[in-house]
């Protein structure tokens, strides 16, 4: 059972991650990186329980993830990786912000996130919000998020599968690259120093 587990986490990485991939080259290929940011505008609320917009995208370079805090492996894995890059890069958290959206708002209140988050990390804030709104900015951003029900037949007991990349935004929330489910930790440190550099 706990093989089959492992193999299906596996097999959702990795498509997770092709989805990624093709979401990316989308939107390269509508014009990429150029004057646009990246995005949609949204109106959501920050894991303090604060407004929070894209305007938050803004002013400095922005790291930015999708997932859900009953994640078994790959959002608890993202978040200690993406913590550890962002204290070499950015040791004294002026330069780099970071944050994790949600793909299940309806688990993933505020509180539940600030928990959640702040035991891996004081580099990241945790964005949630109205359902409806949070399906707008998850298309938005061009993210792959599906509800998958487990074997319990409890429709209150699923997880989700999820685009794992990390996006890198510059300061003008344009998009700069990502960083990969199981990408080399001095690639990933590259990639978000060579955002620093603009």
């Amino acid at each position: 059972m706990n093989t089959v587990r492992t193999l299906l986490w596996v097999f959702i990485a990795i498509f997770a991650g092709l989805l990624g991939w093709l979401s990316y080259e989308w939107y390269r290929s509508a014009g990429g990186p150029g004057e646009a940011a990246y995005g949609v505008p949204f109106e959501l609320t920050d894991q303090n329980g604060e407004p929070i917009t894209e305007q938050a995208f803004r002013d400095k370079p922005t790291a930015l993830f999708f997932g859900f805090t009953h994640c078994p492996e790959v959002c608890p894995t993202t978040l200690f990786e993406l913590d550890g890059w962002l204290k070499q890069v950015d040791p004294d958290g002026n330069q780099i912000d970071a944050y994790f959206i949600t793909v299940d708002p309806e688990r993933d209140t505020p509180e539940v996130l600030k928990n959640y988050i702040s035991a891996v990390s004081d580099r990241i804030t945790g964005i949630a919000g109205d359902p409806d709104k949070i399906a707008e900015v998850i298309k938005g951003f061009h993210i792959y998020a599906k509800k998958v029900p487990l074997e319990s037949g409890d429709p209150d007991d699923y997880t989700m599968d999820h685009t794992a990349n990390v996006f890198l935004l510059d300061d003008k929330g344009r998009f700069k690259s990502t960083i990969a489910w199981g990408e080399n930790p001095d690639i990933a440190v590259k990639k978000l120093e060579n955002l620093l550099k603009g």
